[in-house]
């Protein structure tokens, strides 16, 4: 059985090399949908809770809500830097308090205190939707993930790994030690 859950993410970026309106940079609304599998957690009767399953993978991916996107070899991006270094925003502002952790993967690598992303691929719903998969893999029983941004759509369906051990009394996943982070329920041996 499945759970899923959906949110939006605002973001600009641009198609380097590209011939057409893509090459300007422009901003999209993009739609996420997260499809996790699992068997029924017959102690709260549900198999993931959806809000559980936003608020992992939203820890991640806030970091390309209200960014900038660019491929690493865009020379906008060392401009976009020194603008950035300029008005001392580089390294972080005051307001800039909505981001996830730092992540570099080998497709992208965040800079959430400047609310920016470097890809390796020019940014497009398919290139979300690996990068997305990348990041939450080992977090997420992922069967499904779907991402519309503008007249754009795409999906990726993925066999889900093993199950993820979760907690009897909530249903979050429990963590290294066995524990539930959420209610303190502990997993005996």
């Amino acid at each position: 059985m499945r759970s899923y859950t959906t949110f939006h993410l605002q973001y600009a970026h641009r198609f380097y090399n590209f011939e057409g309106e893509a090459q300007y940079l422009h901003g999209h609304t993009g739609t996420m949908t997260i499809e996790v599998e699992e068997s029924i957690n017959p102690g709260v009767n549900m198999v993931f809770p959806c809000n559980e399953i936003r608020k992992t993978a939203w820890n991640i991916l806030q970091n390309f809500d209200h960014a900038l996107i660019l491929r690493e070899d865009d020379p906008l991006l060392p401009a976009v830097l020194k603008v950035y270094e300029e008005q001392k925003i580089r390294n972080g502002a005051p307001r800039n308090t909505m981001k996830g952790p730092a992540f570099k993967t080998e497709l992208a690598t965040a800079h959430p205190e400047c609310r920016l992303v470097v890809t390796k691929e020019t940014m497009t719903v398919e290139g979300m939707i690996k990068i997305s998969y990348e990041l939450l893999k080992d977090k997420l029983n992922i069967a499904r993930i779907t991402f519309t941004s503008g007249d754009n759509a795409g999906y990726a369906e993925f066999v889900p790994g093993t199950a993820v051990c979760r907690c009897p009394r909530c249903g979050i996943a429990l963590d290294g030690t066995g524990r539930c982070p959420k209610c303190g329920w502990q997993k005996k041996d």
